[in-house]
């Protein structure tokens, strides 16, 4: 019953959203349970216009950026689900089959309409992106590449924590310096090497260490070091046993490390991007040689990643150098 009036629950009742599933104009179910569809998968669809429109394998992998033996696997997997040939092959030529042309002609206009709507239901979406204290050049390149690609906005989301916020899930994907930590339940990508660079105090740096403008990166072990031990990537295990820096304070932060070494308290070491974004009047920054690079990683969740994370993450492993 229908509150106080009486009137039975169905009687009357307006129709619900969307097609009613016994309507006689909407897709009989049994459609949906074609065999024909079962095994084929978008990029075997993807892969096949690929090909039929550059009438070449090499070519169309470098199009769809895949390997041209994953390519071969993807059209012969969609030959073998609707057992008929696609295409002809010779050593010097790729052409289409007739059932090739007829499939390429109905499917060409259709994968454009499949990807909007697939587009539609959640918009283009938001990608937060993990950093620590700076955010280098190669981030910047890819979030404007990301959003040509996708249509998704990016909010760049700060962090003073090892993992940027990848740990409490306040970043879908992250750039991370140093070295991961293997228990950390990430995939990773390393993007770069990063040169470090001496910061050195203006006032208080012994003799004439901030007139230098090179110093070897052996020079320091015999200096006292300040080290950020939360995002930091310099600690004194990075110099040979028996030669290393003492450790003259901490910092939990970037900002406490920059006051830290400005203050005289000791020699910083930082990614060299520090020096072009971060001045400071109390600080020169020397560069270093023999000092190993640091690894800059792009990374994201082992499991239950975000699909814009995903796709962040692909396009940031073509950009590896």
């Amino acid at each position: 019953m229908n509150g106080d009036r009486g009137v039975p629950d169905d009687a009357d009742a307006p129709a619900a959203d969307g097609p009613d599933p016994h309507d006689a104009d909407t897709h009989d179910p049994d459609q949906l349970a074609d065999p024909v569809l079962d095994g084929i998968e978008l990029r075997h669809l993807r892969g096949f216009l690929a090909v039929a429109e550059e009438r070449s394998f090499t070519h169309a992998a470098d199009r769809l950026r895949t390997g041209q033996p994953a390519l071969t696997r993807a059209v012969r997997a969609l030959e073998a689900a609707l057992g008929v040939r696609l295409l002809d092959r010779t050593t010097r030529r790729v052409a289409l089959t007739d059932a090739g042309r007829r499939l390429y002609a109905d499917l060409a206009p259709l994968l454009p309409r499949l990807a909007a709507a697939l587009r539609s239901p959640a918009g283009p979406g938001t990608l937060r992106l993990g950093f620590t204290s700076l955010l280098p050049a190669a981030g910047r390149t890819l979030i404007t590449e990301f959003k040509a690609a996708t249509g998704a906005k990016v909010r760049l989301v700060r962090r003073d924590t090892p993992l940027a916020g990848l740990e409490t899930g306040e970043s879908d994907v992250a750039v991370l310096r140093g070295d991961v930590p293997p228990d950390a339940g990430l995939r990773t990508a390393l993007l770069f090497q990063e040169p470090r660079v001496a910061a050195v105090p203006r006032a208080a740096a012994p003799g004439s260490l901030a007139r230098r403008r090179v110093l070897d990166w052996a020079e320091l072990a015999e200096l006292p070091l300040v080290v950020n031990t939360v995002t930091g990537t310099t600690r004194p295990e990075l110099w040979p046993a028996g030669r290393r820096p003492r450790l003259a304070c901490t910092a939990g932060n970037f900002d406490e490390w920059l006051e830290a070494v400005a203050a005289g308290h000791g020699v910083g070491v930082a990614p060299e991007g520090v020096a072009e974004r971060h001045p400071h009047p109390q600080i020169r920054y020397v560069r270093l040689k023999n000092a190993p690079p640091v690894p800059v990683h792009l990374a994201l969740p082992a499991r239950d990643a975000d699909p814009l994370a995903e796709r962040f993450f692909t396009l940031g492993g073509r950009h590896r150098s």
